[in-house]
């Protein structure tokens, strides 16, 4: 037997911009000459950060891992909007950017804090009769999505040189943080879109604890086995 398919636990992965998360999946399958592998949570292919690997029998996982709470910091820029609501989109609206201060900035971002109802934007993967939203949108097709529960619990400016919003965000799973930049441009009067996100953290797992994906795709065999976080690490006996 290929020594390799023995591997099993938690990957963290580093995940470069232009690519999706299941591209990503497919590069550590032919690294690892393995199928069993999945991944805890998505990210649109502009964003880069944290994303979580489940290997061999770990995949079994999944369901509780993307679960976990997640940690961004990115950027928002005013000004004008797109129909994907970030900066890979199509531009819509352009609008001056008002005279802002920190404090207002601030005091919008403050607004999204706590529970509340988001509704998925129409370029995303959720499915509405079996068919992706995205696929429909591309169409130029609009039509009802059903708003998810979301909890912010933590909205920070790190930084605000307009047009730019540079934020650090606590959120639950489901949250689009496309729709939360669509949103605040909104209230701020001039639109905005997320024109770059970083996931930094999903509740234990963190990004410093990551491997880029380059250097895994030249890691060896026994770097990666060193790497990799087991099952037992992550969940009580009681529920392995």
């Amino acid at each position: 037997m290929n020594e390799k398919k023995d591997l099993e636990g938690i990957l963290l992965i580093d995940k470069p911009t232009g690519l999706t998360s299941h591209d990503v999946v497919d590069r550590v399958r032919r690294k690892l000459k393995m199928k069993r592998i999945g991944h805890a949570g998505t990210l649109d292919p502009m964003a880069t950060g944290l994303l979580i690997l489940l290997v061999g029998k770990a995949t079994k996982l999944s369901q509780y891992l993307m679960s976990l709470d997640k940690v961004y910091e990115g950027t928002i820029t005013l000004g004008s909007t797109t129909n994907t609501y970030d900066g890979e989109g199509e531009v819509m609206t352009t609008k001056p950017v008002p005279e802002l201060t920190d404090a207002d900035v601030q005091a919008t971002l403050n607004t999204f804090i706590g529970d509340q109802y988001q509704t998925p934007p129409m370029f995303s993967a959720v499915k509405i009769n079996g068919q992706p939203l995205y696929k429909l949108a591309r169409k130029g097709q609009e039509i009802e999505r059903e708003p998810r529960f979301i909890r912010i619990s933590r909205f920070d400016l790190t930084r605000f040189e307009s047009p730019e919003v540079d934020f650090s965000l606590d959120c639950t799973k489901g949250t689009y943080v496309r729709s939360l930049a669509n949103d605040i441009g909104e209230k701020l009067d001039c639109g905005g879109y997320l024109s770059s996100l970083r996931r930094t953290a999903s509740d234990r797992f963190n990004i410093k604890d990551s491997i880029e994906l380059e250097a895994f795709q030249e890691a060896s065999h026994e770097k990666i086995s060193s790497i990799l976080i087991q099952k037992s690490e992550v969940l009580p006996n009681t529920i392995l």
